[in-house]
């Protein structure tokens, strides 16, 4: 059993974004290392970054109606804990590194560990793909940690919730950042959770994959992401909430916007989406097909399932 030393914690101000090469550098220096990889058990054994700790994104999330939602507070407090997690950590997150897609459910994570209060954090780019392409070292040996008892102080400033989004949507005074690609944004398809297609009323949109270096699932470096995150038209003073389905394109907006670009006051909206429209009332929507492309679309849906073996 291999057991991760803490060591006598020092100030530091860590790097949102870590290349393998620095994260190896950070294994041998950083005071209270923590990496997280949050890829399944079985792919965690078959060859992890020598002392991480598994935390598989699925508890990251919340139930199959909406995977968007926060688990509650008690079950992240236990996760947080049991990865031996406190003000003094420096965390680093682990994914697959294998899609631009992947690097949301980095994104979604490192999100949610500041919004427990964390502020230490950096995710490794490319992930575990960009590591093995280094030729760094794997370990199939098991970490442990102490368990921590630190008791999260949650942020609430990083988080925008339906009703949030609502008196924004009202009083148009937010920048809300569909962070979806086109059909979703047009309305020509949805998410199975979701109730309705289409976007929020007076979105822009920002692609999550605009944030990735061309044929490559690395993320941008600070100036580039300074001119991406510039494309989002914003008065002073105002918010910028970033959505998508269910939180996890949106996280990587998120990151970009805030972490990369250093915006402030960027919001992410967990639910998203899948939430919005799972209100009782009829949400106010933008870019909404009209009733028959509606019913086409649910026939092609229901045909679709009833065809799946």
């Amino acid at each position: 059993m291999f057991t991760l030393g803490l060591l006598a914690f020092q100030t530091h101000a860590a790097q949102p974004l870590l290349s393998a090469a620095e994260l190896a550098r950070a294994g041998q220096q950083a005071p209270v290392l923590r990496i997280i990889d949050i890829r399944p058990p079985q792919a965690f054994a078959e060859g992890h970054v020598p002392g991480s700790l598994n935390a598989p994104y699925g508890k990251w999330r919340g139930p199959a109606s909406n995977p968007g939602e926060l688990p509650e507070l008690g079950e992240l407090t236990a996760l947080v804990q049991s990865l031996g997690l406190t003000p003094a950590s420096h965390a680093v997150v682990v994914s697959t590194g294998a899609d631009t897609t992947d690097f949301g459910a980095a994104a979604r994570v490192y999100w949610t560990l500041k919004l427990l209060g964390l502020q230490e954090l950096s995710i490794l780019n490319g992930g575990i793909k960009a590591w093995s392409a280094q030729q760094l070292p794997l370990s199939r040996e098991a970490a442990s940690v102490t368990p921590s008892s630190y008791q999260p102080q949650m942020d609430m400033s990083l988080l925008a919730t339906r009703e949030d989004v609502g008196r924004h949507v009202r009083l148009s005074n937010a920048a809300l950042v569909d962070s979806r690609p086109d059909a979703f944004y047009q309305g020509r398809t949805r998410a199975p959770a979701a109730k309705l297609s289409g976007t929020l009323p007076g979105a822009q949109q920002l692609d999550f994959n605009q944030w990735f270096q061309p044929g490559s699932t690395l993320f941008v470096d600070a100036d580039q992401a300074r001119q991406i995150a510039a494309k989002i038209r914003r008065e002073q003073g105002q918010d910028m909430v970033a959505f998508c389905n269910t939180g996890h394109w949106a996280a990587t907006d998120w990151f970009g916007l805030s972490e990369m670009a250093g915006l402030p006051g960027v919001k992410l909206y967990a639910g998203s989406m899948v939430d919005w429209t799972q209100s009782k009332e009829p949400p106010p929507m933008a870019h909404q097909p009209g009733r028959a492309q509606s019913l086409a679309y649910d026939a092609q849906q229901w045909w679709k399932k009833i065809r799946t073996p």
